[in-house]
């Protein structure tokens, strides 16, 4: 079986707090952080052991795992299972970049995303020439707000040109077509994340060969439904795979929309959907 799978523990904590970050944050305390731990190691474990399978695995914290060291040591070792097609994470990058040596580099890739005010413009940049110096697959990204403007196009013109600059449509924000087109120019694709896709009754891959898992096992089609299919650890989700329609009214988040068979993303972005890097660059 080829699935894909989308895993969030409990991780909270974030070493940034931006005002447009629709994510709930905490302080996670060292419970917090013990049980986080246990639950990805438990996930990397059954991951491992699926050698009949043929797995895609994305990361998507609500915080920022690679300041962990258990984020980034299972990276390193799934990225070097044979069956694990692609191994991918969400990150701010304010970790360390050394580590990414020691993974198979086929394997990884990091969707890494820039929040101005956050973290210094060249301390950033220079952490994503290491991992082009390295080798790595990544793309980066920005939020699409007026005043993230002049630092999107100073990535653009720092940034290799192999290297995928994506916008994200702002959350609850509207753009007329003249500040679109702007962005656009950055993006091409920005259009996709424009506006919220139409996505009831539609056909998704979720529910069929791609799933999300939380830090319990329990399984839904994706993060946004929550009707569950059954647990990953028990395998009882495996009788509830199959083709369903979305029962949403809408989608407008890159990790649900990118699913939707009504959109020709998967062509756009072949071999590297995970990490949002468009066939285009690969």
């Amino acid at each position: 079986m080829d699935l894909t799978l989308l895993y969030r523990g409990p991780l909270a904590s974030c070493d940034y707090d931006c005002p447009y970050c629709p994510f709930a944050k905490r302080r996670d305390s060292r419970d917090q952080l013990r049980a986080d731990r246990a639950r990805l190691e438990r996930f990397t474990d059954w991951a491992t052991g699926q050698t009949t399978d043929r797995l895609s695995l994305l990361f998507t914290p609500w915080g920022e795992g690679l300041v962990r060291s258990w984020y980034r040591r299972a990276l390193t070792h799934l990225s070097h299972q044979p069956h694990i097609r692609r191994v991918a994470i969400q990150t701010n990058l304010s970790c360390r970049t050394d580590w990414i040596a020691g993974a198979d580099l086929d394997t990884l890739a990091l969707w890494c995303t820039y929040h101005p005010g956050q973290t210094p413009y060249d301390r950033f940049l220079a952490k994503c020439r290491e991992l082009d110096r390295l080798g790595a697959r990544f793309s980066v990204g920005i939020v699409g707000l007026p005043d993230h403007l002049d630092a999107a196009r100073r990535l653009r013109a720092d940034l290799p040109d192999q290297v995928y600059l994506w916008v994200n449509a702002a959350e609850g924000r509207t753009y007329d077509d003249a500040e679109a087109d702007v962005w656009t120019a950055l993006d091409p694709l920005f259009p996709y994340s424009r506006r919220p896709h139409a996505s009831a009754g539609l056909p998704c891959r979720t529910g069929e060969s791609v799933i999300s898992v939380d830090g319990e096992g329990t399984v839904r089609r994706c993060h946004f439904v929550r009707a569950e299919l059954g647990n990953l650890y028990d395998g009882t989700y495996r009788q509830a795979l199959r083709p369903r329609p979305c029962p949403l009214t809408t989608c407008d988040c890159h990790i649900g929309y990118v699913h939707l068979e009504t959109l020709p993303l998967y062509d756009v972005f072949a071999g590297g959907v995970l990490e949002r890097i468009p066939a285009s660059l690969t």
